[in-house]
């Protein structure tokens, strides 16, 4: 008991310490210049956003053909696709400016593939097929239903989202309950090629001397982190399919939530199974991702049977979905300045690696901005909200006075686009796009 005390403690000491630091370097009032600025920007996005949607109505070569209109995230040069994480933040934005009628076409476009293929791939290319991405279709059709009230839609969207929930639920279970990425690759050259791949990352191991099978399951767990979306991390140590991430988890939560709020509208004798469903992993993510040495969450290697040494900024999907109590929520609130730097939060904290990974400090992906902001304002925590929306929206803003586009993700040391790369960084509408409605609509209103 009184070691438990000691480390809370700790832990909030040194939150005061951080959090005065951190609020010292960063006011959250809105200059007249800074709303301009703001203006400004959401002008190029709200100029935009038609330039960003495709229609595909049929199999073109490597492309999936898509019933709807739908959006990809970069206006020109690479990423032409409807990605499937990277929507969800698209749709964000789309729906606060109005544009409720496209993101739904979105979400339309998604059933389709979950129907055809049995599961939502990374994206309408052939070569996507080989594995799927963080899901978010369940959270993208609540958005548009909060919007539409359309119970008829609701209803019908419903046998092809469960459909997606037991693909996650059969194909990507672990032995302890909780849910790991994978893949669906059955092409050993393609998996060789990821491992071959994955040497861009600079990795420091030698794997001169490994089988072919080794080498192919090295490659399986490269091909898994790119399902994960974080390509690449050093979460998981280059062994991603022995992890359950903290995200995923708090993910599948959220839909076994969703689920029951979407059944309370159309058949309520449903709700209760779901319910029990999100009550049973909130109960296996406190045993296994939870650390009692700090009070703090971590991926959980399930086969070596233990945490994840690297701490991330996916804690705050925990918040953003719900799953954790006020206390623990505290916690990670009283953790931040392990992330948060002048210019916003690192997907993961600093520290000694094996190779380069982008999903890594100093980065700070939009993504992440959003679900750090969200989550902290479920639960309240306004304070250190405000000041991060403040921060991406002042560096996005920055950049693009200097550069008139908006990027992929930025440097939350310096706050410009010098970052890690895996390849030449795109300028991008998408995610950039999506959270900069969100964070400036909630600084403006405030």
């Amino acid at each position: 008991m009184k070691k438990t005390f000691y480390w809370i403690l700790c832990i909030c000491i040194s939150f005061q310490i951080g959090a005065s630091k951190l609020k010292a370097e960063t006011k959250m009032e809105l200059s007249k210049s800074e709303r301009t600025s703001i203006s400004n920007v959401r002008s190029f996005i709200q100029s935009n956003w038609t330039n960003t949607i495709r229609t595909n109505p049929k199999d073109n070569g490597t492309f999936i053909g898509l019933p709807y209109p739908y959006t990809v995230p970069c206006v020109k040069g690479n990423f032409q696709e409807m990605y499937y994480w990277d929507t969800y933040f698209t749709n964000i934005g789309l729906i606060l400016d109005g544009n409720v009628a496209q993101a739904q076409n979105n979400c339309e476009d998604m059933l389709y593939l979950v129907d055809r293929f049995g599961f939502m791939p990374n994206g309408n290319r052939t070569w996507f097929l080989d594995r799927s991405q963080p899901p978010y279709l369940s959270m993208m059709i609540r958005d548009v239903f909060n919007k539409t009230k359309d119970v008829t839609w609701l209803k019908k969207c419903l046998p092809t989202l469960e459909k997606e929930y037991a693909f996650w639920m059969t194909k990507r279970m672990t032995h302890i309950g909780l849910n790991h990425y994978s893949n669906n690759a059955t092409d050993q050259n393609k998996m060789q090629a990821f491992r071959e791949g994955s040497k861009r990352l600079g990795l420091k191991s030698d794997t001169t001397n490994l089988s072919e099978a080794d080498k192919i399951k090295i490659g399986s767990h490269f091909f898994s982190e790119c399902e994960s979306g974080w390509d690449y991390n050093p979460r998981f140590e280059n062994r991603c399919e022995a992890f359950c991430p903290v995200d995923l988890n708090s993910n599948l939560y959220m839909y076994e939530m969703n689920f029951a709020f979407f059944y309370s509208q159309i058949q309520p004798s449903e709700v209760e199974k779901w319910k029990k469903l999100a009550e049973k992993r909130k109960g296996l993510i406190d045993k296994y991702l939870f650390n009692s040495k700090d009070g703090l969450f971590y991926d959980y290697d399930f086969v070596n049977r233990k945490h994840s040494t690297v701490y991330s900024a996916a804690v705050f999907s925990l918040l953003w979905s719900k799953v954790v109590t006020k206390q623990q929520a505290k916690t990670i609130l009283a953790s931040l300045p392990k992330l948060e730097y002048k210019f916003g939060v690192a997907a993961c904290n600093s520290g000694e690696r094996n190779g380069n990974y982008q999903w890594d400090y100093p980065n700070g992906w939009p993504c992440i901005q959003f679900l750090t902001v969200k989550g902290l304002q479920n639960y309240r925590f306004d304070d250190a909200a405000s000041r991060i929306a403040y921060k991406y929206t002042s560096t996005a803003s920055h950049n693009f006075e200097k550069t008139k586009n908006l990027w992929e993700k930025y440097n939350i040391t310096d706050g410009s686009i010098k970052v890690k790369n895996e390849y030449e960084m795109p300028a991008m509408m998408g995610w950039t796009a999506g959270v900069f409605v969100y964070m400036s609509d909630y600084l403006l209103s405030k």
